[in-house]
């Protein structure tokens, strides 16, 4: 099943953007800090560590700040500017993590944004690329769906 296109209402986003973003931020750098190691390399990823990076989920108003640590991914609690910035709406983020679109696709049609120190960027977009999705779903049955 394909996700289809959808961008959510303008009122999402200007109700998350006033929303507390710990929380959301706490659930991406758990998800984050999970695959860490399993699905998503270690060692690729060390340029990012101490970098401050910002995912901004364009239609829902959420703007979650994090960075890299020796010791895993770890929520940021100031309004610095980032490192580096991915933007997206929610159903870009869920198609690319469903692997129904690439990040190459994604980016050259401009609804996936990457923003500051280009190395970052491409860093970010290359670790996607590497990630084993298929591996991932066989461990965590009925989440990541294909077909």
């Amino acid at each position: 099943m394909k996700i289809p296109a959808f961008t959510l209402p303008g009122p999402f986003a200007r109700v998350g953007a006033r929303l507390p973003q710990l929380p959301p931020t706490l659930a991406l750098v758990g998800g984050l800090n999970l695959a860490l190691g399993r699905i998503l390399p270690r060692e690729p990823l060390e340029p990012l560590t101490g970098k401050r990076l910002l995912l901004r989920v364009t239609d829902a108003g959420l703007a979650l700040r994090f960075t890299l640590t020796p010791r895993g991914f770890r929520p940021l609690f100031d309004a610095r500017q980032p490192d580096l910035t991915i933007s997206a709406t929610t159903r870009d983020y869920l198609a690319l993590a469903l692997r129904e679109e690439d990040p190459d696709t994604l980016f050259f049609s401009r609804r996936l944004l990457l923003e500051g120190e280009t190395d970052l960027g491409l860093l970010v977009k290359n670790t996607l690329d590497a990630v084993d999705w298929d591996a991932l779903s066989t461990r965590l049955p009925g989440v990541f769906r294909h077909g």
